[in-house]
């Protein structure tokens, strides 16, 4: 059964499509099935992937909607090699029809599950604010990865993202969990960055992702053309951060794994 991780910060801005795209591309490039979730309406994962949002036959909304099975959303031709359910302005439209359904916050939880056992990681890239859509992404996932900025104001809004997930968590998904805390736009040359990232560690211990994404030219290009930064430039330390972040995960994954196996024997 594949893993789903949802991406999101209520916090705009600290990297989350970019997260999304390039740490999928990573997955995929260590042949894993990976599928990609567009939940934002500003389609910015979509374009991204080398998909245009304009003229993609179906999106998020036909999944969440008309309820189309994800085979027939699904695009499988991408620059990240990876699998993708796209989003664009329709999404938008979305929130508002989801209004009118019951249960409507775990229609995107229904229709992954046929097809969960077909991929390793789904990850979803959540927009930047606690709607509907974020809701579903939540019920859907197994965990939230969090991007975040080494800043002041990013502490108070990690705050409330947490309080949001225990919530959720109680009423919509109780096995929702934290992920990982992934810092992102990183600059060890700005003491208050260090100061940040020492209170995350202290706070979150092992949450927070050894791997840092630092502040790099070629990750803030590539979507301009449509890639993820490992296929525009393979040799950039955006596209080795992505990697390095991908084989943590992949390190944990197995871990967790050798543990579960270890209490099931002692049982």
């Amino acid at each position: 059964m594949g893993k789903v991780i949802a991406i999101a910060n209520q916090k705009g801005g600290v990297g989350k499509t970019t997260t999304c795209v390039n740490l999928a591309a990573s997955m995929a490039a260590t042949k894993r099935n990976v599928l990609v979730i567009d939940l934002d309406p500003q389609g910015n994962a979509t374009m991204a992937s080398g998909v245009d949002k304009y003229q993609v036959a179906n999106t998020a909304y036909e999944l969440l909607v008309d309820e189309l099975p994800v085979a027939e959303v699904v695009v499988s031709e991408t620059s990240g090699g990876y699998d993708l359910i796209a989003g664009n302005g329709d999404v938008t439209a979305a929130e508002i029809k989801l209004m009118e359904f019951f249960a409507r916050e775990v229609r995107l939880r229904n229709a992954l599950a046929p097809v969960r056992e077909h991929y390793d990681y789904i990850f979803i890239d959540c927009p930047p604010s606690l709607n509907l859509l974020t809701v579903n992404a939540m019920s859907a996932a197994d965990s939230v990865l969090v991007p975040m900025q080494c800043e002041y104001f990013a502490l108070e809004g990690l705050t409330a993202l947490v309080d949001t997930i225990s919530k959720l968590a109680a009423v919509v998904n109780p096995e929702l969990k934290i992920e990982g805390i992934l810092r992102t736009m990183y600059d060890h040359r700005n003491r208050l960055s260090n100061e940040v990232s020492d209170q995350l560690k202290s706070y979150f211990g092992d949450k927070v992702y050894r791997t840092v994404i630092p502040r790099n030219v070629r990750l803030a290009e590539a979507p301009s053309h449509g890639t993820p930064a490992m296929y525009y430039d393979k040799s950039s330390v955006g596209a080795k951060s992505y990697l390095a972040l991908a084989g943590e995960i992949l390190r944990r994954a197995e871990d967790e794994q050798s543990n579960s196996e270890q209490v099931e024997k002692t049982a």
